[in-house]
């Protein structure tokens, strides 16, 4: 009886100043006989920090580990306790889970360690709570790339080859990192230049030149100096070809490799020459010819291998294709929404030139994008008022979608900046236990 006044004398001291409000009820009577509990206090030892919680907090989820019989096997006979040799750190969570049913995901803790620690007390990261679990997919989906890259680091670029590699593994090796031989980085430089020529060509052969004499039109250049660009292509298609075939050949997968996108990249990019050539003299089929030759400026896309910020483009945009996807469906339903305003409303006017919602289409577009060419504008009260709105829904359609794709592109690209690190540490430490051993053995 005594230790219960013990217990309720603080309280009722604290409400003789004022710190809690007087019970308008007598206080209930402490347990006398504390062996008629059920429940019992446990107490978890891990890697040297003790915890103590109630058996029945654990018993409430059996599916897991210190819900089950299981954890009987790390129990201490002699400290009367059960022992874990894991993290204190990520228990504190663990054990949070059990009191209170909701998992909390540590923002400052590794993802992978705490994927490891779930999987160890048998809980599913599913069930974590919504306030977390948006950053931990977040932070799963970048360790998952950044362990493809490390595999990619591991298996490609610069580690050593075997003694016994192939011709065609040490040429894929050349393509694919360059810096690995001279003649690789010679071929590596020579194709970036005939790249870029080509596309100077293409530039510069639809400019006015002047004219010959007794002709007062102007000629494009490449019609005036067809034989020099003629010339000129025929040396970068051959190039571009002679790469082809051999990245081809040395390719680890061929048919993998014909169905990436650089290899369409490529085709594409010296198709429109060799159709030229198997092409007849006819004026119907130049014409026809003439539309194909737009396909060569496809080869500016060929500088995405030899440019890193142009794979960080492209690998930005690839993984923020449900954002685009968001982004192209709501502003297509935004156009058409208020083309078909725009066109009702400005239907009863007089020389309108929205004679049709198809036709309001192109309104909408810049409108929506900003750009307000004015060649179609709105007449009538209602059709400014709707321009007006549809001015402002473009401005909030397409500017929520861009900071999650400068996020993407910020962490992408620090990712490749970490990547490239890290290869340079390894190729610092190939070079130095090279030098090491080479030292040994000479001494």
């Amino acid at each position: 009886m005594a230790a219960g006044v013990a217990t309720w004398l603080p309280f009722a001291r604290a409400a003789a100043v004022g710190w809690l409000p007087l019970a308008k009820r007598p206080m209930p009577k402490p347990p006398s006989d504390k062996r008629k509990r059920n429940d019992e206090i446990l107490v978890v030892n891990v890697s040297g920090r003790k915890f103590q919680t109630w058996k029945n907090t654990l018993d409430r989820y059996p599916d897991t580990l210190l819900g089950s019989t299981e954890k009987e096997f790390f129990f201490n006979q002699e400290t009367q306790e059960y022992f874990f040799d894991r993290d204190p750190e990520m228990f504190r969570h663990i054990l949070n889970f059990y009191r209170t049913g909701k998992l909390h995901y540590p923002r400052q803790e590794c993802i992978q360690a705490f994927d490891e620690e779930l999987s160890f007390y048998g809980i599913i990261p599913e069930i974590i709570g919504d306030c977390c679990l948006e950053e931990y997919r977040d932070r799963k989906k970048e360790n998952l790339e950044r362990l493809a890259e490390d595999n990619e680091a591991e298996t490609a670029t610069d580690a050593p080859l075997p003694p016994n590699s192939t011709f065609r593994q040490r040429l894929w090796r050349a393509f694919e990192n360059p810096h690995t031989s001279t003649m690789a980085l010679v071929f590596y430089y020579v194709t970036g230049f005939f790249i870029a020529v080509s596309v100077i060509a293409n530039v510069v052969e639809t400019v006015p030149c002047r004219p010959p004499p007794g002709r007062l039109k102007d000629l494009p250049c490449g019609d005036k100096y067809m034989t020099a660009f003629d010339c000129m292509d025929t040396a970068c298609v051959l190039i571009f070809t002679f790469e082809y075939l051999m990245r081809l050949f040395a390719a680890p997968s061929r048919c993998k490799f014909m169905r990436s996108v650089m290899s369409i990249i490529d085709v594409v990019a010296i198709m429109p020459y060799y159709i030229q050539l198997v092409m007849p003299e006819n004026d119907n089929v130049s014409g026809a010819f003439v539309t194909l030759r737009v396909f060569r400026v496809f080869r500016i896309f060929k500088f995405s291998r030899h440019s890193q910020g142009l794979r960080i483009l492209g690998y930005t945009l690839k993984s923020c294709a449900s954002e685009l996807g968001f982004l192209l469906f709501s502003l297509t339903m935004a156009i058409i929404i208020f083309a078909t305003v725009m066109f009702y409303a400005e239907k009863g006017t007089s020389k309108t030139k929205f004679t049709s919602i198809p036709a309001a289409f192109w309104y909408t577009i810049v409108t929506m994008t900003t750009l307000g060419y004015g060649d179609m504008v709105p007449d009538t009260i209602a059709g400014k008022i709707f321009g007006s709105i549809c001015s402002l829904s473009g401005v909030l359609v397409i500017a929520l979608p861009v900071p999650v794709i400068v996020s993407n592109f910020s962490r992408i690209y620090h990712q490749n900046q970490r990547a490239d690190k890290r290869r340079a540490q390894q190729v610092r430490a190939a070079v130095h236990t090279a030098l090491y051993t080479t030292l040994c053995y000479s001494s």
